[in-house]
């Protein structure tokens, strides 16, 4: 069985958040990708305690495709250093994983 995941980022702007969520679906990085926000984040940036209000993406797909789904990030996201982390799914329903499965790129 795939080794399921949910990739999260913090975005600033919604627009932003939905960019990266249409691009992960669309290039079936990503069965879902959910936006929240906004949120508070506070956080030490270059020695500085610093808050923010920000948009949350979270993405449903699958542990091998994490490295393309970071460069799509990347390439879209405006932060220097974006916050991009990968947690596994330790279980689920049946009928939505495999729903998931569907939806992404066939597995290398």
């Amino acid at each position: 069985m795939p080794e399921h995941i949910q990739v999260v980022t913090t975005v600033e702007h919604r627009d932003e958040a939905e960019r990266i969520g249409r691009a992960l679906v669309e290039e079936r990085l990503a069965a879902c990708v959910q936006i929240s926000g906004p949120i508070a984040s506070t956080y030490r940036w270059r020695g500085k305690i610093e808050t923010a209000e920000e948009w949350q993406c979270a993405a449903k797909s699958r542990r091998d495709l994490f490295e393309r789904i970071e460069q799509t990030i990347r390439r879209l996201h405006s932060y220097e250093t974006p916050e991009i982390i990968a947690t596994p799914i330790s279980a689920g329903s049946e009928a939505y994983l495999k729903w998931l499965e569907g939806e992404l790129v066939s597995m290398s």
